[in-house]
């Protein structure tokens, strides 16, 4: 939710009123509960988890499998460990759009594709997604958006990935986040199209 532009106000709303009077004392409200379940459950895209990783295999890169990657990387920054945070003072810190393996456990929409997001997980013969030199000799006229404060997309690695096409020209915003395309009115796409009909 905090990659997106009203995510914040979203996530106050969701907990300003988590807690109720019950009979035995405070209590978290069925409310609060359901809205904390549609935003941690992959009920409405399974899919985009399982898939999530295997979109960054690049044999050419990597010859190894994707393998969690996530999961391997996140014991090298202990600050992220939330059971440390809760247990002690110090802050819980978030992770972004990371899928983890663990999800296929506690997710009840996930758990029947468990086996296949592991599958895929430890699979080493992936195609090359992109070819870099057939990118650098691109002849099709190609813009991007690149939102300056994106949280999930680090802006420099957008540029740079902008550099390696021949004739892409960025359109870089902070007026805009993550989901600007989706939240914007087609103010994103309009301008994106004028763009590329060299109208801007």
């Amino acid at each position: 939710m905090l990659g997106a532009g009203n995510g914040s106000d979203l996530l106050h709303y969701l907990v300003e009123d988590a807690w109720a009077h019950g009979s035995t004392g405070p209590e978290l409200q069925d409310t609060f509960l359901a809205g904390v379940q549609s935003k941690l459950s992959f009920a409405d895209g399974p899919l985009y988890a399982v898939l999530h990783e295997s979109i960054y295999g690049q044999r050419s890169v990597d010859p190894g499998p994707t393998g969690w990657a996530a999961a391997q990387v996140r014991p090298e920054f202990p600050e992220f460990d939330a059971a440390k945070a809760l247990a002690g003072d110090a802050p819980v810190r978030f992770t972004g759009e990371m899928i983890y393996p663990w999800m296929f456990e506690t997710d009840p929409a996930l758990r029947p594709l468990r086996e296949v997001a592991d599958l895929l997980a430890r699979r080493t013969d992936w195609p090359d997604l992109y070819a870099p030199d057939v990118l650098a000799a691109n002849e099709v006229p190609v813009v991007a958006a690149v939102y300056h404060d994106d949280m999930y997309v680090d802006m420099a690695d957008s540029l740079a990935t902008a550099d390696a096409v021949r004739g892409l020209r960025t359109w870089v915003t902070n007026e805009w986040e993550h989901d600007g395309l989706r939240v914007s009115g087609g103010q994103v796409l309009d301008r994106l199209i004028r763009m590329v009909r060299g109208r801007l």
